[in-house]
């Protein structure tokens, strides 16, 4: 079980920023990802239909003998991850809001908390239910569901998007947020323009590192971390158009994507 890759799905590409946490921090590891390109985004779908896709999606990564799945997305961590976890008890599962929480408790917040998603993300109110409980502070949800395709574009320089984040982000900047958390594995792409719309005063907070770090923990813990002396690698599967997969995933993360695979659903 140790030298069996880790399993990352996500609805597109957005999850490949939490596969390169993965390789910084876990480099002898191997890691098998699933885009679902065809059918992304998810934020826009309703429950039942995340959880039908997400349970497609692990069932498709068992397939490949993995250890581990990571739900590196984050629609699907706050609407499926506690039915994956109880359809799939033979393996461990981990989603990508958890470790953000954890990341918060860890020092004080000296002010009300952000968070940005896709909109099956914020009105599943995962994120500002287990913020607010841990932390006892204010917490304001605000989806942003042109961020996925603005960043899956590489559009995230153009001048009508600083228009889009202020359209979005207007609310929390005039509430005076301290803490931003980026509630989607797409939008650390946008991170810098985000920065530079509250004028670098806002603490900006993604999972993918802290998805990478609660990774770690839960392979030492069920004893499933590698013993490999050498690099591992990543295998891609994607669910629909192949050729443009390449082009855009260099904007998430630096592979020669030699590996890369098309699976029909």
């Amino acid at each position: 079980m140790r030298e069996k890759a880790i399993g990352v799905f996500d609805s597109g590409l957005g999850g490949l920023t939490v596969v390169n946490e993965i390789r910084n921090l876990l480099p002898n590891e191997n890691i098998i990802y699933f885009g679902d390109t065809a059918r992304v985004p998810y934020g826009n779908k309703s429950p039942k239909t995340i959880r039908a896709y997400s349970e497609e999606n692990v069932r498709f990564l068992l397939s490949q003998g993995v250890k581990v799945i990571v739900v590196a997305c984050n629609s699907a961590t706050s609407t499926a991850l506690d039915f994956l976890k109880n359809t799939f008890k033979e393996i461990p599962v981990l989603g990508v809001i958890s470790p953000i929480v954890d990341e918060l408790k860890r020092e004080p917040v000296p002010g009300p908390v952000g968070v940005i998603g896709t909109r099956a993300t914020i009105n599943s109110n995962v994120y500002q239910t287990e913020i607010s409980n841990a932390l006892n502070v204010e917490v304001l949800g605000v989806p942003c569901p042109l961020f996925v395709p603005i960043a899956e574009e590489g559009l995230f320089d153009r001048s009508f998007t600083l228009s889009i984040v202020e359209e979005y982000l207007f609310a929390l900047k005039e509430k005076n947020i301290s803490t931003l958390v980026l509630g989607c594995t797409h939008y650390p792409i946008l991170k810098r323009i985000i920065d530079f719309y509250f004028e670098g005063k806002v603490k900006l907070l993604d999972s993918a590192y802290y998805t990478a770090r609660e990774l770690k923990k839960v392979l030492i813990d069920n004893e499933l971390r590698s013993f490999a002396k050498t690099n591992g690698s990543v295998s891609y599967f994607v669910s629909d158009n192949l050729e443009g997969f390449e082009s855009v995933a260099s904007r998430f993360i630096s592979d020669s994507f030699e590996n890369l695979n098309l699976v029909k659903n």
